[in-house]
């Protein structure tokens, strides 16, 4: 889909703060945090819904996998909710700490470095699955 904002993220064309990356899926800081670490996970195939995308289940252990790696971050717990209608692409939001810290209001480039690099998983610890 030329028009969908994940699938220029996902081909390059626009920039994204990423924190993992497969052949598969593609996981990047909301740009609108709720939380440090805010991420939304995605597929690399275009599906506007995630009931629709054909391995559910390799799409919910990428985000296990991410969502344990962030807890040993932040040493709490890790929310995640499947909403949204403001893309039209298949994504889950992860949301590390136990409620929002942040408004949703945009970052300075620094801040979301940092973040990226404190969130980011270190390769290969779960390219394989």
């Amino acid at each position: 889909m030329t028009d969908c904002i994940f699938c220029k993220i996902i081909k390059g064309e626009m920039p994204a703060y990423k924190v993992y990356e497969d052949e598969e899926f593609l996981a990047f800081l909301d740009i609108f945090p709720n939380t440090y670490g805010h991420t939304v996970v995605i597929p690399k195939q275009h599906e506007e819904w995630v009931w629709d995308y054909e391995n559910l289940g390799k799409y919910f252990e990428v985000v296990g996998k991410l969502a344990r790696h962030f807890r040993e971050v932040v040493s709490e717990g890790v929310r995640s909710s499947i909403y949204g209608w403001e893309v039209p692409h298949a994504h889950i939001h992860l949301k590390p700490g136990r409620k929002d810290t942040l408004k949703g209001e945009k970052l300075s480039a620094d801040e979301m470095e940092r973040i990226q690099e404190r969130f980011k998983v270190s390769e290969p610890k779960y390219i394989k699955i």
